[in-house]
């Protein structure tokens, strides 16, 4: 017998098969061109506000292996596939896949929290009848509004619906919580700057990319001049962050083999 070859051979079981099923489920969603048994993906397995009618609880989870596009699929599976591989080997793959989704779940959780908060802002300011009217024709306001029409003929219903039907998807909130167990674990290691050869200690690019996010996460919601049409999650990435510190921590307390 041979032993196995090529990128994947030797990387560990459960950082091997998320890249793998993430990278199917972008083919699938490029072959049927968005739509898979009759359903939109997005839609479907993305996930939505809880307030959306197209909220479901399994998109908690499936949002996960959903991607919008190769390089957003490329970017996550290689933080994944380079930050998630020594600590797959130093925990075991159950502890890890546990770890991955306790800070996926917690980051979509937190931004969901976000979402709360702007939906909130924004309910006050609408009649129950054209809160009702955003959430029986939101789809279709947003779709005029990307074809360049008016969509409502309300900024603030305009708004909501975005925020009703705009699907989040990506397992970058599990990658940030990744990111974070690595430069704690691992504070040394030398990390480079992509695209630019510039190594830097984990500890050090943990602390300026999460700086970096919480920025950029305000001013998309300040509508900073240069953030309006910034469409990044960057509150789940601040939970990926966030939720992997605090697990990291207590798992550092009970558990000294972390």
């Amino acid at each position: 017998m041979r032993n196995g070859s090529g990128l994947l051979a030797n990387t560990p079981t459960v950082v091997k098969n998320l890249v793998i099923i993430n990278a199917i489920m972008l083919l699938v969603k490029y072959l049927g061109k968005g739509q898979l048994l009759g359903f939109h993906m997005d839609t479907v397995l993305g996930l939505h506000y809880i307030s959306s009618p197209e909220f479901k609880p399994w998109q908690l989870v499936t949002h996960l292996f959903m991607h919008g596009n190769f390089w957003h699929l490329f970017m996550n599976m290689f933080g994944l596939f380079m930050l998630g591989a020594p600590l797959e080997y130093r925990w075991g793959s159950k502890r890890f896949l546990l770890y991955y989704f306790i800070c996926g779940i917690g980051a979509a959780l937190l931004y969901m929290g976000v979402q709360g908060w702007n939906y909130h802002e924004l309910a006050l300011t609408l009649t129950p009848e054209n809160l009702a009217l955003v959430k029986s024709q939101g789809p279709q306001a947003m779709m005029d509004l990307y074809m360049g029409g008016v969509g409502f003929d309300n900024t603030a219903m305009n708004d909501l619906a975005i925020l009703l039907f705009t699907d989040l998807v990506g397992a970058s909130g599990a990658v940030f919580g990744i990111l974070v167990a690595f430069g704690m674990l691992y504070p040394n290691a030398e990390l480079m700057i992509f695209p630019l050869p510039i190594p830097i200690k984990a500890k050090y690019f943990v602390i300026l990319y999460g700086a970096y996010e919480l920025y950029a996460g305000y001013a998309q919601q300040a509508g900073l001049a240069g953030h309006q049409g910034d469409n990044v999650a960057h509150f789940a990435h601040i939970g990926g962050l966030i939720v992997g510190f605090i697990t990291i921590m207590i798992w550092k307390r009970r558990l000294p083999d972390t």
